[in-house]
């Protein structure tokens, strides 16, 4: 059989398989560019010009800036920059000190906490800035530190974090610290502790962790995980709490406890 009488439309298998493969292109064309776009509940997709434009990937019209959907609570949006608060002077450290003095209950004196309270002695100026602000605003929530941050100036604010950051920090570098802290579980999304809290390299905003009550660092983290507390921008601490197990919380809150 030559290949003119092969694809011939006088031969009846040729004409049933181009017959059939139409078909199928037909209905395919329907389903993807007419049915399946126009269930879609959003107006852009309305109309059939749009279904098929929203099915090739180039609807007519893009989602607003508006419609963004807000969180249900306070964010954070204290803006930090490397060496920000960076050069304090003897006079912002003095008043500093002297606001102090209503804190030492909870923070010690001299910014060693003997309570489950963190330590501030030696903390980032950047952090406890960040903090007191996060308080203010209800980014962060406290039944102590948020009314004792409404009345605060940002200029009181500022000096507080020079005076803490002036003090001597609690370090320990004491034994083989868990994997948790120095390796992270990469697998689980998860970058090693101290990659932005101290030991490797710090990150603007991430605190100095040395000395942290194992009560505190612990819930904390289990705050992070679930949510009650939500004051990390862009959600990157809720985000590795979350992967985090039960034994690398535990793990990380007694490695940091140890300077106490």
């Amino acid at each position: 059989m030559s290949d003119e009488r092969l694809f011939s439309l006088r031969n009846v298998w040729f004409r049933a398989s181009v017959g059939a493969t139409l078909f199928v292109l037909v209905v395919a064309a329907l389903i993807g560019f007419v049915w399946l776009p126009s269930a879609q509940t959003d107006p852009q997709f309305q109309g059939v010009w749009n279904a098929i434009c929203s099915a090739a990937g180039v609807p007519r019209q893009w989602y607003q800036a508006s419609a963004t959907v807000s969180p249900g609570y306070k964010v954070s949006t204290v803006e930090l920059a490397p060496h920000m608060l960076d050069g304090a002077s003897a006079l912002s450290i003095g008043r500093g000190a002297t606001l102090s003095l209503r804190c030492t209950m909870c923070h010690g004196p001299q910014g060693r906490s003997e309570a489950n309270s963190p330590n501030l002695a030696g903390q980032y100026a950047s952090v406890v800035y960040k903090e007191l602000l996060d308080f203010q605003s209800g980014a962060r929530q406290s039944a102590v530190m948020s009314p004792m941050a409404q009345h605060l100036s940002d200029q009181d604010m500022r000096d507080l974090a020079a005076y803490y950051a002036s003090l001597e920090p609690v370090t320990h570098l004491r034994g083989d610290a868990p994997a948790i802290v120095v390796l992270g579980a990469p697998m689980r999304n998860i970058p090693a502790c101290a990659a932005c809290h101290g030991g490797v390299d710090s990150k603007v905003g991430s605190p100095w962790l040395d000395g942290l009550s194992a009560a505190y660092t612990k819930a904390q983290l289990m705050a992070f995980a679930n949510g009650t507390r939500h004051n990390d921008i862009s959600g990157q601490m809720r985000n590795i709490a979350r992967n985090m197990t039960a034994e690398e919380i535990d793990a990380a809150a007694a490695w940091y406890s140890q300077g106490q």
